[in-house]
């Protein structure tokens, strides 16, 4: 469930058909967000007491069972730009929760297979008493 959320920004279609785009290049490669709920923010900073370009924020929140709280924003001179930096470091963190994920399932199950230090010493010390 993808949410798009306009602040100080005009709502316009072919922003939210290029944000929802690639939101969906996001779940493509990860399908577990398919149950998780995204909410995309498109915002403008726009000073009138400071001259001075425009600042174009995009901020992805990501909350669900498996990813949970994931909140990435970023900002650039152009709105475009600055879902492709979200898109690229959401990319790169949900990786980074899958290496460790997969790094910890790696070390359960050599925890699982090797026997215990203890009894390994105990059975050789026996052994050499013998």
């Amino acid at each position: 469930m993808v949410k798009i959320i306009f602040r100080n920004l005009e709502e316009s279609e072919l922003a939210k058909d290029i944000t929802f785009e690639r939101v969906l290049s996001i779940v493509d490669r990860f399908p577990e967000l398919d149950q998780h709920k995204m909410s995309v923010t498109l915002s403008m900073d726009n000073s009138p007491l400071k001259p001075g370009p425009d600042l174009f924020k995009v901020k992805l929140l990501i909350n669900g069972k498996k990813f949970k709280n994931i909140t990435l924003e970023k900002s650039a001179a152009s709105l475009y730009t600055a879902l492709a930096k979200v898109v690229e470091q959401a990319l790169e963190r949900l990786n980074r929760f899958g290496d460790r994920q997969r790094v910890k399932n790696r070390n359960q199950a050599r925890k699982i297979l090797q026997p215990p230090l203890f009894e390994k010493n105990s059975e050789l010390y026996d052994e050499k008493q013998t």
